[in-house]
């Protein structure tokens, strides 16, 4: 179990840590920031996801699916509110509404893929 939580642990400390910077470094390689939230929650979302479902794609129900969003999106949610006490950082709905739309497009192939596989259950 502390295998399939700790990269989850891992990649949200880093999360954490980037949004605690004061400066910034610009996107890497001209990146635009929604695609970085795009990208990032994505990502989140298919490590939670992979803890949530007991790390077996017979293991992603719907709950599993729901597990895994709304726990990235209560961590998206407390970097914003970290950045309104960060200098020169900003909370913005317009990251956690990127967030959203990366960690939702993630788990619907993820769910896709399963049932193309013929492993995701439906409950």
């Amino acid at each position: 179990m502390i295998g399939r939580w700790l990269p989850v642990a891992a990649y949200m400390a880093a999360i954490y840590y980037g949004a605690a910077l004061p400066d910034v470094p610009g996107p890497a390689g001209g990146i635009p920031d929604t695609v970085i939230h795009l990208g990032g929650y994505a990502v989140l979302a298919l490590l939670t996801l992979r803890a949530t479902s007991g790390g077996r794609w017979s293991g992603v129900t719907r709950r599993a699916l729901v597990a895994a969003f709304v726990i990235a999106m209560i961590h998206g949610l407390t970097v914003e509110w970290e950045q309104m006490y960060v200098p020169s950082r900003y909370a913005e709905w317009r990251d956690v509404r990127n967030n959203a739309a990366g960690a939702i497009a993630a788990l619907a192939a993820a769910w896709a893929w399963g049932r193309m596989k013929g492993t995701a259950r439906p409950d």
